[in-house]
């Protein structure tokens, strides 16, 4: 349920109205616009009576919600979050690129693809240090170290590092890390989600396989009940009946996601496909589709990369698609983040 105050509310009209609530055994979400003052009451609220809340002459509206998530929900939160990470913006009319490899293989491998993508207008860097991977023998990346030569790279070049943690247990190791990613494949990892709830770092939550948006949006939902609502959604494709291309961009998703919730929402158009000359059509329309930022694999050189190298673009086709990126994101009117 979503009571939403009139200007003239005094904040001990306000106050009493959220005790009396408190009294019920819900709990509240407050939200503080420059327009608008709102309250959202969680908890099951069958027994409130509307008429009553209503009746308060400081009462605008009262609405009744009926998606089980809350916290993430758009009604609750009438303005668009805007996450900081390391002081880069994703969200609320701020764009960001994040790009690099998808796994890290070696100190100068990292460092030259960090240095590259930054110079071309990257904001973040990402790279996989925990790699999950389909076959029990393929390459699972470089572990603890590959967070160290991440650091290095950082280091280096200035850019915040994203990259993805596997399970509960590698948290500590997580410590300085200023994006935390959470896989397709541990999207409903929910013991996961509840301690990264727990932490302050930023989580960026890639949709799962074969889930839904409702599905989706309740992991997200998982991390903010924790505390943490520092989220932002990746969209990085879904598993089809089509054949040809590694996964089947939902660009659907994007809209959707935008009108249900205020979330930043990013697309990973490298997963997505698997195929390196699909990256650019598709990150181009991710951002007419209203995206906040892009997620693309770089490596330095794709044919004897580790991990997902069709899917790499070169230094040089990273270049000149963010020539593109940098004119379709100012032509909708996003601020990039570099």
């Amino acid at each position: 349920m979503i009571v939403i105050f009139k200007n003239t509310a005094k904040p001990e009209q306000v106050h009493a109205l959220c005790e009396s609530f408190e009294a019920q055994g819900l709990k509240i979400h407050n939200s503080e616009g420059e327009h608008t003052h709102l309250i959202g009451l969680i908890g099951d609220t069958s027994a409130v009576d509307i008429d009553w809340v209503r009746a308060n002459d400081f009462v605008e509206d009262v609405k009744r919600v009926s998606e089980p998530y809350k916290k993430a929900n758009l009604k609750f939160h009438p303005a668009r979050t805007v996450v900081d990470i390391a002081g880069r913006r994703i969200g609320g009319g701020h764009f960001a690129v994040m790009a690099g490899p998808c796994s890290v293989e070696s100190e100068a491998q990292i460092v030259e693809v960090a240095g590259a993508v930054k110079e071309s207008g990257a904001g973040l860097l990402r790279g996989g240090a925990f790699k999950p991977r389909t076959s029990p023998y393929a390459f699972q990346g470089m572990r603890a170290e590959g967070l160290e030569l991440l650091r290095r790279a950082r280091a280096a070049t200035g850019l915040p590092i994203v990259t993805e943690i596997m399970n509960t247990e590698h948290i500590p190791l997580f410590e300085d890390v200023d994006l935390i990613q959470v896989g397709a494949r541990n999207m409903q990892n929910f013991e996961l989600l509840k301690e990264l709830g727990r932490l302050k770092t930023p989580i960026l939550l890639k949709r799962g396989l074969s889930s839904t948006i409702e599905e989706f949006l309740m992991s997200a939902e998982y991390i903010m009940a924790g505390g943490n609502e520092n989220v932002i959604l990746c969209e990085r494709g879904i598993r089809t009946f089509e054949p040809s291309m590694r996964n089947t961009l939902d660009i659907s998703a994007v809209p959707m996601l935008k009108s249900r919730t205020h979330l930043p929402v990013v697309v990973d158009p490298s997963h997505a496909a698997g195929i390196a000359w699909m990256v650019e059509p598709l990150a181009l329309a991710a951002i007419a589709a209203g995206a906040d930022g892009l997620m693309i694999e770089v490596h330095n050189d794709p044919p004897h990369a580790k991990s997902d190298g069709a899917q790499s673009l070169t230094p040089a086709q990273f270049d000149a698609l963010m020539q593109k990126i940098k004119g379709a994101a100012a032509f909708f009117g996003e601020a990039m983040a570099v």
